[in-house]
């Protein structure tokens, strides 16, 4: 069973009667729908190019850590990025690539 953190946000009104109003209709709680939602939302943005784009240059700067981005992109992407950035400190490496 996974842990749960408690977070407090404001949202517009709106918003929050659509998702109540959806959790009566179907027998649920208010936070499951939002959850659910946010879980949907986070699927369909880890898989745009833009926001990998800017996931990679997050790591890339240091203002993420490895397993950050791993939560968001899975395993595989963040292992490539990793190599990549691996590859990119070479100095070396950075200094071939800079001659081509």
């Amino acid at each position: 069973m996974s842990s749960s953190k408690r977070v407090q946000f404001r949202a517009p009104e709106q918003l929050i009667e659509q998702a109540d109003i959806l959790a009566t209709a179907e027998d649920r709680d208010r936070t499951d729908v939002i959850i659910e939602a946010l879980r949907a939302y986070l699927r369909e943005s880890s898989e745009s190019n833009d926001v990998k784009r800017d996931i990679a240059n997050a790591y890339y700067d240091g203002t993420i850590q490895y397993e950050e981005m791993k939560a968001v992109l899975g395993p595989k992407e963040a292992e490539n990025l990793r190599l990549l950035k691996g590859q990119l400190e070479d100095d070396e490496l950075a200094e071939d690539v800079a001659n081509l």
